[in-house]
């Protein structure tokens, strides 16, 4: 599988990133990508919500989505879009940070909403709470492509194993983490954390991320990856925005499997923990 990911630095115009978007799905094509990942909201970027509810559409609707599919069929690739944010979804009437993943014709072949919300407060006085805007998602969602059985996933889920454990019980292969991690959290965690996946899974780890400073003050911390089963990166694109393509080996899951065969020996534990 020969692999491109976008590595974008979205802004808070939906237009100009869903142009970006196809306009890299036409030179993926052309240097002879089979598929283009893109970050986590590749659509839109933007903190200020008073400004983005008045910029959101619902899926149908969502011209970014359009543009994009539109694109995987004039390109004849597939297409994963790491997310982009909708709203008029969810009868709660909070937002979806929505996964798509995109044939070669453009229909839209698995949807995948984030189900793990970042909500913390700081010793700084800071406070975040990504639950207050969007709503979780319920399904775990694998999709089947030429290449492998996909796992879908968005960022913060990386940080929750057994959403893996339970992609690989359903066949997945390869593990998709797109992502727009702030700078501190990338430089501690970012790599040490996608390796890990890679590794306790015996999958391929494609991380497409957002880098840079972006339209609404905040920064992000790039370094979009590609990781193969033994946890060696294959990819790794720094902090640079841009496209690059890499050649995947999915052999090499097999025969790092059959040297260190953790799935084939995992176990279902129960849930009650005995104390002594």
């Amino acid at each position: 599988m020969r692999a491109a990911i976008f590595q974008m630095t979205s802004g808070i115009d939906p237009a100009a990133n869903a142009t970006a978007i196809a306009d890299m799905a036409a030179r993926a094509k052309g240097e002879g990508a089979d598929i283009l990942f893109t970050p986590e909201m590749a659509g839109y970027l933007d903190r200020d919500r008073q400004r983005a509810a008045a910029t959101l559409h619902s899926e149908a609707d969502d011209p970014v989505l359009a543009v994009v599919r539109n694109a995987a069929a004039k390109q004849g690739l597939w297409v994963h879009l790491g997310s982009t944010p909708l709203k008029d979804e969810r009868s709660d009437g909070r937002w979806a940070n929505r996964s798509f993943m995109i044939d070669d014709g453009g229909a839209i072949r698995a949807r995948y909403d984030k189900i793990h919300l970042f909500d913390v407060d700081l010793a700084t006085g800071e406070s975040w709470r990504e639950s207050s805007v969007y709503g979780p998602g319920e399904r775990v969602v694998a999709v089947d492509t030429p290449w492998a059985r996909m796992g879908l996933s968005v960022c913060y889920d990386m940080r929750f194993p057994d959403l893996y454990r339970a992609l690989t019980n359903a066949g997945a292969t390869v593990l998709l983490m797109p992502a727009a991690f702030t700078v501190p959290t990338g430089k501690a965690h970012w790599h040490i954390l996608l390796r890990a996946r890679a590794i306790e899974a015996g999958c391929f780890v494609i991380a497409a991320a957002q880098t840079g400073h972006h339209a609404d003050g905040r920064d992000t911390y790039g370094h979009s990856l590609i990781v193969d089963p033994w946890g060696d990166m294959v990819l790794d694109m720094g902090e640079q925005a841009g496209l690059a393509l890499a050649e995947i080996d999915l052999s090499r899951i097999e025969d790092v499997r059959g040297r260190v065969p953790a799935l084939a020996n995992r176990r279902s534990l129960p849930m009650d923990v005995t104390l002594s």
